[in-house]
């Protein structure tokens, strides 16, 4: 989606489609009668969510205003997710072009820069669908193709700065979001693999791609056991962007391309949903797709561990016992329980980096939708500063993180009686479970592991998105890389 910053008065705004975002109670944004006539009287208020379509008398065919609530409640999350409802009508209206300003009452103290970036940021995500496989329709609707963002002449190079951002994030999570979509039997590891070397081809950052026999010299023995029942070979990918000086950011991703649950096998109903299970790894790869845009001043390396779970005469079983990368060895009590046996080998493989920091990003547990629903990442670590760091983040990106304990409490639900530890504790607390096991293998370095298990995708439409992949973690992986590197 190409993007410009337009200082036109409204007025003169000659689009197919002028949205504007309107705080609840304010007037009309511009002179137009339909607007005004719809205004006073109260048939539309302006409250969150809410639209007003009309066609206009002036040079913007359509005028659609798009409510954020109340001047209090007015966030960078609701400037977003506005412009997100906007370009999601403007998809289906079948425009190809939108014009978009917010009302100086509607900014809710945001600055040019913050507005231009959130803007375009909710735009790709409600612009955005997924036909690559599909044959053209009937009544084919185009994609948005263009965003124009009206300001003030005064503020035009501050949003600028903010519109370069914006540009990257919303590369990033397109790229991210329709790499999630591809099927299992598209998206291998090897898949993944090839579109990590693209990134670090297109970008000039460094790429290494174990495959099975160069795993199996490291001694990933975690990673081995998933991979073993299937016929495609694991990858092992790691990206090396360098921009700046210091020990690098650690973002590790699990990367199972489709998880069936092994032997512990899953039901059946919704099963093609676990081709999201690598939606970490593709926040990491959409991650790495915005460094390469922004070119920040900071070092940052991403770990990939990526493979299928499946069933077969080869696969491993429940009561195996594996060694791991770090040499501890791991009992399986659930072979569905493989997010974190692939992660263990990656969080002991990223100590020869000294990282100054690690985040990984996995759909880990079922249970942390049953704790956290849909709305917030389940987010756990060793290092508090490091914790509310993330979360910060997490709130400017609108990836709102909730944290859980890691009492040494939790650890009695780990022990084995034949192994170091085991890969399940069993049905309580397992979330917390889940990463206690990965913080086990977290050697000498601050650690968040972030579970978006409940986030990765969502089941249903919504205001300002389409059913499916959220690309997840893109946003606050930026928004904390971009603060480290004091951008």
């Amino acid at each position: 989606m190409k993007t410009l910053i337009s200082t036109r008065p409204l007025a003169n705004v000659e689009t197919p489609l002028l949205a504007v975002v309107v705080g609840q109670g304010q007037p009309a944004p511009l002179k137009d009668a339909g607007l005004e006539r719809a205004i006073a009287s109260g048939d539309y208020k302006g409250k969150k969510d809410e639209t007003l379509l009309v066609y206009g008398s002036g040079k913007a065919e359509r005028i659609l205003l798009v409510g954020v609530g109340k001047a209090g409640e007015i966030t960078r999350s609701a400037i977003r997710r506005a412009a997100a409802i906007a370009a999601k009508r403007a998809r289906g209206i079948g425009t190809k072009s939108i014009a978009l300003a917010v009302a100086q009452e509607a900014r809710g103290g945001l600055g040019a820069a913050e507005l231009a970036q959130v803007v375009i940021e909710g735009a790709a995500q409600g612009g955005w669908q997924f036909t690559e496989l599909k044959k053209p329709p009937e009544d084919p609707k185009p994609e948005v193709e263009s965003l124009e963002l009206v300001v003030d002449a005064s503020e035009k190079n501050e949003a600028e700065a903010g519109r370069r951002i914006g540009d990257a994030i919303a590369a990033g999570y397109l790229f991210t979001r329709n790499l999630q979509m591809q099927p299992g039997n598209v998206c291998t590891p090897s898949y993944l693999a090839e579109q990590a070397r693209k990134l670090g081809t297109a970008h000039g950052f460094a790429v290494t791609i174990l495959d099975k026999a160069q795993i199996k010299k490291e001694g990933m023995g975690a990673l081995l056991a998933v991979a073993q029942g299937s016929a495609e070979e694991p990858r092992f990918i790691v990206l090396e962007y360098q921009g700046g000086t210091g020990a690098p950011i650690a973002l590790i991703g699990k990367g199972v391309t489709f998880d069936s649950g092994g032997i512990s096998i899953k039901p059946a109903l919704n099963m093609e949903d676990m081709k999201f299970d690598k939606s970490g790894a593709t926040a990491v790869l959409g991650a790495f797709e915005v460094l390469g845009r922004l070119q920040p001043k900071i070092n940052v390396v991403g770990l990939i561990p990526a493979t299928e779970n499946l069933p077969s005469g080869t696969a491993i079983k429940p009561g195996d016992v594996v060694k791991s990368h770090l040499g501890k060895t791991i009992e399986i009590i659930n072979t569905d329980a493989e997010g974190r046996l692939i992660l263990c080998d990656a969080l002991s493989y990223a100590r020869r980096f000294k990282p100054a920091a690690a985040i990984d990003a996995a759909t880990l547990t079922g249970a942390v939708v049953i704790a956290l629903g849909h709305h917030a990442i389940g987010m756990l670590g060793n290092d508090e500063a490091l914790l509310a760091e993330v979360r910060d983040a997490g709130e400017r990106a609108g990836e709102r993180c909730w944290p859980l304990p890691l009492w040494d409490e939790y650890r009695e639900l780990l022990k084995s009686d034949v192994a170091d530890v085991k890969n399940s504790g069993g049905r309580s607390a397992g979330t917390i479970a889940g990463a206690w096991f990965l913080r086990e293998f977290v050697d000498s370095f601050p650690w968040v592991h972030l579970d978006i298990a409940g986030t990765a995708y969502l089941e249903g439409e919504g205001a300002g998105h389409a059913k499916g992949p959220t690309a997840i973690g893109v946003r606050l992986f930026t928004e904390f890389l971009l603060k480290r590197a004091g951008a």
